[in-house]
């Protein structure tokens, strides 16, 4: 195949609403194919989505729940046999919780969907990664983060307090930044980049209850946040823009920023390591 012949195809997790939908409609409106993972159905309304789907161009598997690794194995081992290649893989999919909660597998959600999932998703997809030409993983990560004031294991899987935004949600997208930095010199080898991507803020206010945001920042959204597409352009930016040659760094408004706790990526590595290997990968053999 040549250059002129070549398909580019991504992959995103939560594609069907808020920043993965804005992201999906840019990729498709560059003529790149989208295969989406999802929980939730695309919007029946929208026709140029429809007509993607029904063209093959944008491809969806379905899921029950993310985080539940029954219905996640089931939906990767969907994938791995129907798709030949993934270009740019998006670990998009995430939420914030309006109190704790806990996965089928006994870890703090925050913590399983958005740090641990992630990584599976990565282990699992990766030969159809060798066969893309981009072979770039993009974690959408956030600056909530800063306000992490303490970070360990213990802490991310069962934590023993509970804020909204700012405590689970913010230290398991510290953790997301912190093992993909860890994990960056070993992909490297296997000519794979990944870099975690702050979209920045957001109205993404959907009408369900249950928010696990606080009410001031959902006032300030309403009235001072840009539309979803603003997080989809950076999280596009990131993966293909000027930082794009670049490996295991975090990106906050299109530049490298520093994260905190950087000494305890190489833990966080380890601990989501083993999970995938023994309570997802060993289960599945």
């Amino acid at each position: 195949m040549n250059q002129s012949q070549y398909v580019n195809i991504a992959f995103i997790t939560g594609a069907s609403s808020g920043i993965g939908l804005e992201l999906t409609r840019k990729l498709l409106s560059e003529q790149w194919q989208v295969v989406a993972l999802n929980r939730s159905d695309f919007p029946a309304d929208d026709r140029p989505i429809q007509e993607a789907i029904n063209n093959g161009l944008l491809r969806v598997y379905k899921t029950a729940d993310l985080a539940d690794y029954a219905s996640l194995r089931e939906s990767l081992e969907a994938i791995k046999q129907k798709e030949s290649q993934i270009d740019i893989l998006f670990n998009n999919a995430g939420g914030s919780f309006p109190e704790l909660r806990y996965s089928k597998q006994g870890r703090e959600m925050h913590y399983e969907l958005m740090t641990v999932v992630p990584y599976i998703i990565l282990m699992e997809l990766k030969e159809l990664l060798y066969n893309g030409r981009f072979k770039t993983v993009i974690n959408t990560s956030s600056s909530a983060h800063q306000f992490t004031k303490a970070l360990n294991i213990e802490m991310l899987e069962r934590p023993s307090t509970f804020r909204k935004l700012i405590g689970p949600y913010a230290s398991s997208k510290l953790a997301l930044s912190l093992w993909t930095q860890a994990v960056a010199p070993q992909l490297a080898k296997e000519d794979i980049k990944i870099r975690s991507v702050d979209p920045g803020g957001n109205n993404t206010i959907r009408k369900e209850t249950g928010s696990g945001l606080p009410l001031l920042v959902k006032a300030m959204m309403k009235l001072f946040y840009p539309p979803p597409s603003h997080g989809a352009d950076l999280l596009h930016e990131g993966a293909l823009g000027m930082q794009r040659n670049e490996t295991g760094v975090f990106l906050q408004r299109g530049r490298v920023a520093k994260l905190k706790f950087a000494d305890q990526a190489q833990n966080v590595l380890s601990r989501v390591n083993t999970i995938y290997e023994e309570d997802f990968r060993e289960r599945t053999i």
